[in-house]
Formats: structure tokens, C-alpha cells, sequence
């Protein structure tokens, strides 16, 4: 703008010399003018002429300024005007869609009145067109409800349809291990009546044993009918030992059967099951229904002192009197477990397995005389599980009265079957379980109890049912379990878990009209016969003795403590560990944990050795720790 306006003065001076030189030449000569002074030296012509120039040029700028200023006006009244314009036109358009709802408004109430009529005849025709409308919405939203549950169980269906049922496989895979301070020779279920004393090699080693073989198979399959769902269940682990088995080099084991068993589960609130499931006795999370046991979470495959479980046959009916209250019954398998104490009389109760039976030759199963009998009521009053229950019993034997005398009574010179007779007797036990979630079900606090006689077969341990009067006529014991339980779902990855239970057994025994005649404190006092005798020899409990030999010559085989006749007493344990879950979807679960556990195993007190100052009641104790890395199936 600048070189411009140099140029235009440029140009403008030139223009206006030429045309005053030309002026000039066109004028007449001046006079002369007089004389200035000196402080008046007149401007010469271009001076003159140049600020004429610069005077225009300060107009010419205002005129610039004041048309730029006119131009914005014009600029935004322009705007202005344009806006209006759209908000006329958009006012114009709300006008017409106004008339037309307006219009279409009016021809719909016309219409809505033809249909309705002058008396509302037409009403009820609207009526029942509204409700088909709904009706078919619902059944629309239920179609699209289904075809997206139905695409969700094709992508990733929770089981497997086979011939009108659903087939759900359940179970994981394991890699444990288990260190034990004393060897009880044993996987990682825990023989709690075998911790050795001190008397044993075991009782001085440690052991450590590692295994897979708690991995679990099993089976659901459910087919619903319009008035009843029946099931079937299969679960099988391989915790078993055939007469092959070894941990050498194959490590092969066989399978063994857990659970089969097939239910009926009648909308009318009845449910019927029948094969070998868990006992009725055992604790239940949630009502009666199988599968909701509240087993421990031990890695132990024994669980924990003061647990009442079995797993057997039995045949159950249990009905649902609304949702709080369950009552139910089972018959269940029978079994006396063993005959507890010494100096017994000759009596028999069981016998080796048949193999043409397929039973186990090297094991013993009792002569029972009926099944066992449980009958529990559960409760749910919203805050928790409760339970109470009642176990019958019959036991049974053969008594020989003539047969052999108890050990250390003079022998008759002949013995004989003559007067052998059958005794019987029952009995049972009662109990109760609690189970209390609190805090949004994030810590679960369980209690357990059961007392009786003849009922130590229920409980973990295995502690004796019964022992024999002198007469050869079973005596069942009394006894009884408890257990406290506290697990803590801390999170979704995240339980940790502790337990402290207890199993007892008391002491029964009578003096029998023989004497004793071997040597020692006892000679010539009459023979105590039962469980827990205080005369019973217990001073060799504490004395490591040599090994035996093996059949290849040589002593290499552990020997069993001599003159221990210790009768067991109470064992308790107190456990506590953690699982954690280091993967948990649609994939499965995969998860670690580890659990420690102390045990004690309590005697009745005998005849000790007051020479080396030893206890006449021997206690045993270990400290195990188990580790367990599992994927389960997706559930």
C-alpha cells in the first residue's frame, strides 16, 4: 500500500508539473513580485505541488477508512438478514408440520370416534386389540430373548445335548504333594489312627510323596420331563491300589468309584436317589440336594478331624416343604468297622471277601445284619443352614464260647464249636451342623457335633464302633466328633480356609473269670477284656525296635513296636491354607494351593515303663504339609 501511494504521488507530481508548465506557457508574463524577506523564502513549485498531493492523499485515506467501516456494516447486516431468513424459513416448515399434525390429529380422533361410536361400542373391540399387541410384544421379546440365549448356548454352550438329555462333564486334574514330618506310609489321604509312635521306624522318618493321582472324572446328565428332572451322576478318582499298583516307575493305580447314583426330582417338591452318593449325615450347604455337601477345602483327601461323612449306597427320599424347610430319609450301606481292644473272646463278625463275589480278598466286610438308618431335618431361616440328624445302627456276631481263651489264660486241653451262639445289638448317634455366611456371604462360619455309640465309622478317623463284653456280645462305644470351619472368599480369586476338629472314643472293658498267667505286673489278677484296659501293656511304645527280615534275607523291613498295646483315646487336628485361582472363565479354572495340618493322636492310659520314665498314656504327632496345582473343567 506504501510503494503504492510512491507510485500514485509519483505519477500525480508528474501529471502536475506537466499541466502548470503547460498553464504557464499559457499565461501571460507576471509582474514581478516584490521582494520577501528572508524568513519568508517562498516554496517552490514541486514543494507546492507535493503537498497538495499528500493533502489529497489524507482524504483519499479517510474516504478508504470510512468505506471499509461501511462495507462491515454491510457485511453483517447481510448476515443479519440471512438469519432471519433461515429462522423464517425453519418458522414457515414448524407451521406446516404443525397443520399437518393438526390435521392428521383431527382425521385420527374422527376416526377413533366412527370406530368408538356414539354408546362406545367400539371400546371393547380396542381393548382386546390393544392386549393382542401386547401379547404378541411379549412373545416377540420372549423369541428374541430365546434366539439370543439359544446363540449364546451354540457359541458357548454350558453342556452337551445328546438324545433329548444334557450331558455335563465335571472334574480337574492334579499334581499334589504331601510332606509329613512322621511316615504313616501313605498318598495324600491321611491315616489320623496310624501317626506311629516313636517305637517305629516310621515314627523317626519323614516322607515325602508326590501324585496325581486325586484327579477327578465326572458326569452329569439331566433330562427334563413336564413333572419331574432325572439325573444321573458318575465320579470317579484314582485313589485306589490294585494288587499291581506301585509308585516304581509306571505309578499305575486304578480307578475307583466315588459317586453313581440316579435321581428323580418331582416338581411336587419330592426328590428320590438311589446308588452311592455322600451320606445323608454329612453336612449340606443348601438343603438336601446332592452335589451341595459342604466338604472341606483340604487338599487332603481325608479332609479333617471331626468330619462326619461316608460315601456309599444309599437310597434316599427327601421332600421340600417350601423354601426353608427339607426333611429326608436314607437307607444306607452298613458296615462294622472293627472290634477295638484286646483279651477279646473268640467271636467272628466279618470275613475276607470273596473273589467269586467280586469283593476285595484282602479285605474284610462284616456280617451285617440291616442297613443303616439316617433321618435329618434342615432349615434355612435366610442367614444360614442348620441341620439336625439321627444315625440307627445293628450290629451282629458269632460267639464261641468254647473256643480259645483270651491271651495269657490257661489254655483247656480241647476247644469246640458246642454252644456257639448269635448276639445282637444297635444303636446310633445324633447330630447337628450350622452353617452362617455373613458379610454379603464373603465369610463362612460352620459347626458340627455328632455323639453316640457305635458311630465311629462316620466319622474321619475311623475310630472304633465297638469292642466285646467277656461274654463274647459286642459292646458299642461311645463316642463322638466336632469340627469348627471358617472360610473366607476374600475374592473372586482368593479363599482361605481353617479347621479344628476332634474325634473321641471311650473306654470299656470287664474282668473276665480267667487269670492271667504270663509274667509281670498282672500275674494272677483276673484278665480285663474291652477297649482302653488299663492293664494293657503300652511301655514299648517309645522303644524304636529292629527291623524284620524280608524274604530276600536281611532286616529291611520296618518293625512294628512290641509290647504297645495303646488304645486310642481322642485325635484332633487343626488345619488352615489357601486356593488361589490364577485363571477362572469360560476356559475352565486354574488354581494352586497349599495347606498345613497338625495332628495329635491321645491313647487311654496303660501300664508304661516307670524305668525310663515314659508316659503311660503315648501320644503321637506330625506336621504335614500338602501343595496342589489343579485345572478344573469349565463349570
Amino acid at each position: 500500500m506504501h510503494t503504492l501511494k510512491k507510485i500514485l504521488a509519483a505519477t500525480l507530481l508528474t501529471t502536475c508539473v506537466a499541466m502548470q508548465a503547460q498553464s504557464d506557457a499559457n499565461q501571460p508574463p507576471a509582474k514581478p513580485a516584490k521582494a520577501k524577506s528572508a524568513k519568508e523564502k517562498p516554496l517552490s513549485r514541486e514543494e507546492l505541488l507535493l503537498e497538495q498531493v499528500n493533502e489529497k492523499f489524507h482524504k483519499l485515506d479517510d474516504l478508504s477508512q470510512r468505506y471499509e467501516d461501511l462495507q462491515q456494516r454491510f457485511d453483517a447486516m447481510q448476515k443479519q438478514m440471512a438469519t432471519r431468513d433461515a429462522d423464517l424459513e425453519q418458522a414457515r416448515k414448524d407451521a406446516a408440520a404443525a397443520r399437518a399434525e393438526a390435521a392428521d390429529a383431527k382425521q385420527k380422533l374422527e376416526t377413533t370416534q366412527q370406530a368408538i361410536g356414539i354408546d362406545g361400542s367400539g371400546v371393547t373391540t380396542l381393548q382386546k386389540e390393544v392386549a393382542d399387541l401386547k401379547t404378541t410384544s411379549t412373545s416377540l421379546t420372549s423369541k428374541i430373548e430365546t434366539t439370543q440365549q439359544a446363540t449364546k448356548k451354540l457359541e458357548n454352550p454350558d453342556v452337551i445335548h445328546f438324545k433329548g438329555i444334557d450331558l455335563k462333564p465335571g472334574g480337574f486334574l492334579a499334581a499334589e504333594t504331601v510332606d509329613r514330618q512322621r511316615a504313616i506310609g501313605g498318598d495324600v489321604n491321611t491315616q489320623f489312627t496310624g501317626i506311629p509312635f516313636a517305637g517305629s521306624t516310621a515314627g523317626t522318618l519323614s516322607e515325602f510323596n508326590a501324585s496325581g493321582r486325586q484327579s477327578r472324572i465326572a458326569l452329569l446328565a439331566e433330562g427334563k420331563l413336564p413333572s419331574a428332572t432325572l439325573r444321573g451322576y458318575y465320579e470317579a478318582d484314582f485313589l485306589s491300589a490294585g494288587t499291581t499298583s506301585n509308585s516304581n516307575q509306571s505309578n499305575s493305580y486304578t480307578l475307583r468309584l466315588r459317586q453313581a447314583w440316579a435321581q428323580a426330582d418331582l416338581n411336587s417338591g419330592w426328590m428320590l436317589t438311589g446308588g452311592q452318593m455322600w451320606s445323608l449325615a454329612t453336612a449340606y450347604r443348601h438343603g438336601l440336594a446332592n452335589n451341595s455337601e459342604a466338604i472341606p477345602l483340604t487338599i487332603d483327601a481325608q479332609y479333617n478331624v471331626g468330619f462326619t461323612w461316608e460315601r456309599q449306597f444309599g437310597f434316599r427320599v427327601v421332600k421340600r416343604l417350601g423354601d426353608k424347610l427339607w426333611v429326608g430319609g436314607a437307607v444306607e450301606a452298613a458296615q462294622t468297622l472293627n472290634i477295638g481292644g484286646h483279651n477279646l473272646p473268640t467271636l467272628v463278625y466279618q470275613q475276607a471277601g470273596n473273589g467269586g463275589g467280586l469283593y476285595n480278598p484282602t479285605a474284610n466286610y462284616s456280617y451285617n445284619a440291616a442297613p443303616d438308618l439316617i433321618a435329618k431335618l434342615a432349615y434355612e431361616p435366610g442367614w444360614g443352614h442348620f441341620e439336625v440328624f439321627g444315625i440307627g445302627r445293628f450290629f451282629r456276631d458269632r460267639v464261641y464260647p468254647n473256643g480259645p481263651l483270651p491271651p495269657g489264660a490257661q489254655q483247656p486241653s480241647t476247644t469246640s464249636a458246642l454252644g456257639a451262639f448269635t448276639a445282637k445289638t444297635a444303636g446310633g448317634g445324633i447330630g447337628a451342623n450350622g452353617l452362617v455366611s455373613l458379610f454379603s456371604k464373603k465369610l463362612d462360619v460352620g459347626a458340627h457335633i455328632l455323639v453316640g455309640n457305635g458311630i465311629g465309622r462316620y466319622s474321619t478317623t475311623t475310630l472304633p464302633d465297638a469292642t466285646a463284653n467277656p461274654d463274647g456280645s459286642l459292646h458299642l462305644l461311645v463316642g463322638g466328633s466336632a469340627l469348627a470351619s471358617l472360610e473366607w472368599h476374600t475374592t473372586k480369586r482368593l479363599d482361605l480356609y481353617g479347621y479344628y476338629g476332634g474325634e473321641y472314643v471311650g473306654r470299656s472293658w470287664a474282668a473276665s473269670d480267667y487269670l492271667d498267667t504270663t509274667p509281670g505286673p498282672t500275674l494272677g489278677q483276673p484278665i480285663l477284656i474291652g477297649y482302653g484296659a488299663p492293664t494293657n501293656n503300652v511301655s514299648g511304645c517309645y522303644l524304636e525296635v529292629l527291623p524284620v527280615s524280608s524274604p530276600n534275607g536281611g532286616g529291611n523291613v520296618p518293625g512294628s513296636a512290641s509290647n504297645c498295646n495303646a488304645d486310642n483315646r481322642n485325635i484332633q487336628e487343626g488345619t488352615f491354607g489357601y486356593w488361589f485361582r490364577l485363571y477362572r472363565g469360560t476356559h475352565g479354572t486354574l488354581q494352586q494351593g497349599i495347606q498345613y495340618s497338625y495332628a495329635e493322636r491321645h491313647t487311654w492310659q496303660g501300664i508304661g515303663n516307670p524305668e525310663a520314665n515314659l508316659p503311660n498314656s503315648p501320644k503321637a504327632i506330625d506336621n504335614m504339609w500338602f501343595t496342589s496345582f489343579r485345572y478344573y473343567l469349565p463349570q
